[in-house]
């Protein structure tokens, strides 16, 4: 009869990739996520993107049905890809607070919680290749448990990956979400804004100066371009900010970012002063989002429009705040 540790760490880790797999495989992960989690360039292309799930079920069944010198391999493979991933998200936690990763299908922000589960899942994978010659060659931790113990592992898989499907979010909602403020515009009728109340979460001035969020923009409306300092996609709207004050005289265009003033290369003390939320409560309380964003803030406390999000996304919501204005100004003026 094996031992656990030389069936149990290859079927953990093999369980996990497939499972992984199969959630990522019908929720491809954001092009823009990847590059702000910091995901080297020649890994971004879009093959890659649609075969990485499948390359995960292939490793999580290699790492089940084979033993011996194969098995040792497939734990080599899957330890270089778990401290691939550790890397990338230990990476992100301590230079892009914003950053997110879609390890099982759905977006969630980067946390101390995502790193100790990969550090866990790097362990266990580099446990793998270390007693997998163990195992048969051909079958695996499977063949290794005998018939009875495979079917209690392929009952419990069958269980884990029922529940995964059940409480996995659909992809479409997000998008449904963030193109709701731009519908409501076009066409009342088809789909309401509903204006809920500006939170009055503490942020902070480029000057160093605190404020609340609701404060803020009880003098005059507010735009809210949340970017991001490694965000590539945030470029567009960066640039575009001063072009946009400039057609949108009526309101305050501000940037807002998540790195205090003196660690920002965006923070500018010129009115109208960046924003900066190190403690992300504007992203809670409104979110959660994606870099770029922006959202409308009204001065009589209320949401005003958005958020949205992507820079497409934000360019159109711009040029529809732009069209209500110039509806609202006096002829010739």
């Amino acid at each position: 009869m094996p031992t656990a540790l030389a069936v149990m760490p290859a079927l953990i880790v093999g369980v996990v990739l497939i499972f992984s797999g199969v959630l990522k495989a019908g929720a491809p992960a954001d092009m823009h996520e990847l590059e702000t989690l910091g995901v080297p360039a020649p890994l971004r292309r879009r093959w890659l993107v649609v075969l990485h799930p499948w390359a995960e079920i292939a490793l999580g069944l290699a790492l089940i049905a084979l033993g011996g010198v194969l098995g040792v391999l497939a734990g080599l493979a899957a330890t270089v890809l778990m401290a691939g991933y550790l890397w990338l998200v230990s990476r992100a936690l301590r230079t892009a607070p914003d950053a997110s990763c879609s390890c099982f299908g759905s977006s969630r922000p980067v946390t101390r919680a995502t790193v100790v589960r990969n550090a866990w899942l790097t362990a266990l994978s580099a446990a793998a290749a270390a007693v997998s010659w163990a195992n048969p060659l051909l079958g695996g931790p499977v063949a290794a448990l005998g018939w009875e113990g495979a079917l209690w592992v392929l009952g419990a898989a069958a269980a884990a990956l029922t529940a995964a499907l059940i409480v996995r979010p659909d992809g479409a909602e997000p998008a449904a979400s963030e193109s709701t403020a731009l519908s409501a515009p076009q066409d009342a009728d088809e789909s309401e804004y509903f204006r809920t109340r500006t939170p009055a979460v503490a942020v902070t001035l480029a000057d160093g100066t605190t404020t609340n969020l609701r404060l803020l923009a009880s003098r005059r409306p507010t735009l809210l371009l949340a970017v991001s300092e490694t965000c590539g996609s945030c470029q567009s709207v960066i640039d575009g900010a001063v072009q946009w004050r400039e057609r949108l005289p009526e309101v305050d265009v501000r940037l807002m970012v998540t790195l205090p003033p003196e660690s920002s290369t965006l923070a500018d003390t010129t009115a109208p002063q960046t924003l900066h939320d190190p403690q992300g409560l504007v992203a809670e309380s409104l979110g959660p989002w994606r870099t770029p964003s922006a959202v409308l803030l009204g001065v009589d406390g209320m949401l005003a429009g958005g958020p949205v999000s992507g820079p497409g996304a934000v360019e159109e919501f711009v040029a529809e705040i732009e069209e209500s204005l110039r509806e609202l100004r006096p002829a010739g003026g």
